[in-house]
């Protein structure tokens, strides 16, 4: 798996598998620094806003393999409802078979 194009950039698509494998990692991420560091101070600080950027990519991503302007990652903002359509559009809806106005057709991560 290639994690910088997984993280760090916004640009192309990635699969619903590789969506989840990054959300997972995040989660797990996050949990263990928190338990290791604490809820505290500039590091806990500026860790959260890395997994963030980490997680907004990841979203922006997904969207882009739905079709979408990496924008609806907005809609996560409306309470409840937001959370749901993010899991169903995001998680659970396939991508474009063909390809798009942001690349080729995925089903995987690219190598690298």
């Amino acid at each position: 798996m290639d994690w910088q194009y997984l993280y760090m950039n916004f640009d192309g698509r990635i699969a619903r598998k590789d969506w989840w494998i990054g959300i997972a990692i995040i989660f797990v991420v996050s949990l263990v620094l928190s338990f290791l560091i604490g809820e505290r101070g500039l590091v806990q600080f500026v860790i959260a806003i890395i997994l963030f950027i980490a997680g907004l990519a990841l979203h922006i991503k997904r969207f882009h393999d739905r079709g979408k302007s990496g924008w609806w990652v907005l809609v996560f903002l409306i309470p409840v409802i937001g959370f749901i359509w993010m899991i169903v559009e995001m998680g659970i809806l396939e991508g474009d078979a063909d390809a798009n106005e942001y690349g080729p057709a995925t089903t995987s991560m690219p190598a690298g």
